[in-house]
């Protein structure tokens, strides 16, 4: 008979990698056709992003995670988790994830969730995950991809189309002659706010959409803003759900990631809940308040507390 220690080590040694499949299989896209904001013509509406998690101080942790320096050059308090998601932006529901090291960046970490999209979804994206190895990683499944780019990055112009968009190319860096370039679209605009004058300067959109009759550029600019909706997502996962400023628990890296797969977990089943309880009522999930519905499942959670699972 195996003693409470050792099933103790067990269930650490076999979370994460249970808790990952059974994020794997139960989590993906929940809006149906008659979502609000869930989709733009034929496209599903899709987004990617990055967040980190503070871990406890511990040497296991420090070694697998790693941890950033402070403005002043030191090393912060604690190692972090790095978080890189796929979510849904009509409903929230983070559909896919990865996890890794604070040392690895997000446009590395995002490279493993590409295979994930298909011919049904336009993938947003912000400046970070641009590049033209990115770039045709992301849309080799068939996806089509809507990013921000930098305002220093060449696109030369060349050809214009009526909406006021232009097709380019985008080049690896010393690439000069573009020998290997990829054709984009761009799409470049301004934000008319005159109480935050830092967002004056023009945004420069690249797509893989080239026909400006089926996604004129007004329209992919204004879907453009429903990337915010990850950042939303990520915030209810650290802040609300997690709670703000809080460490994660585990002083060990697979606790650490048992612990990031059971959030993730408990935030798709919340979110398809909203969805659930929006649907019947005709409303969009946008309206309904996460924070609440969050409490509502904590309160159940414990009267149930009795039962099995």
């Amino acid at each position: 008979v195996p003693t409470t220690a050792a099933i103790s080590r067990a269930r650490v040694k076999l979370g994460p990698e249970v808790l990952k499949a059974l994020f794997e299989q139960t989590a993906g896209p929940v809006a149906t056709e008659a979502t609000p904001g869930a989709w733009y013509g034929r496209w599903r509406l899709m987004a990617i992003d990055g967040t980190t998690f503070d871990v406890p101080d511990s040497e296991e942790n420090d070694a697998r995670f790693g941890r950033p320096k402070t403005h002043r050059g030191e090393r912060s308090a604690f190692p972090q988790v790095r978080v890189v998601a796929l979510a849904e932006c009509g409903t929230h529901a983070i559909t896919h994830a990865t996890l890794g090291p604070f040392t690895t960046a997000e446009s590395v970490l995002a490279r493993e969730l590409f295979d994930a999209l298909g011919p049904d979804d336009l993938l947003m994206a912000d400046r970070g995950f641009a590049g033209l190895e990115q770039w045709r990683a992301a849309a080799a499944g068939g996806a089509d991809l809507l990013w921000r780019i930098k305002s220093n990055a060449v696109l030369p112009v060349r050809h214009e189309l009526p909406d006021g968009s232009y097709l380019s190319d985008i080049a690896a860096a010393g690439d000069r002659k573009r020998a290997d370039a990829a054709v984009v679209r761009v799409i470049e605009y301004t934000l008319d706010d005159p109480g935050r004058p830092q967002h004056t300067a023009p945004y420069r959109l690249i797509t893989t959409i080239l026909d400006h009759e089926s996604a004129p550029a007004t329209e992919l600019a204004a879907r453009y803003n429903e990337r915010w909706e990850i950042e939303t997502a990520l915030d209810e996962l650290k802040t609300h759900q997690r709670g703000p400023a809080q460490v994660l628990r585990s002083r060990s890296p697979e606790g650490v990631e048992q612990e990031v797969w059971g959030h993730l977990l408990v935030h798709h089943a919340i979110r398809q809940l909203m969805h659930t309880a929006a649907r019947d009522i005709g409303e969009d999930p946008d309206r309904l308040s996460f924070t609440r519905t969050l409490r509502l499942a904590r309160r159940q959670v414990a009267a149930q507390a009795a039962f099995s699972p």
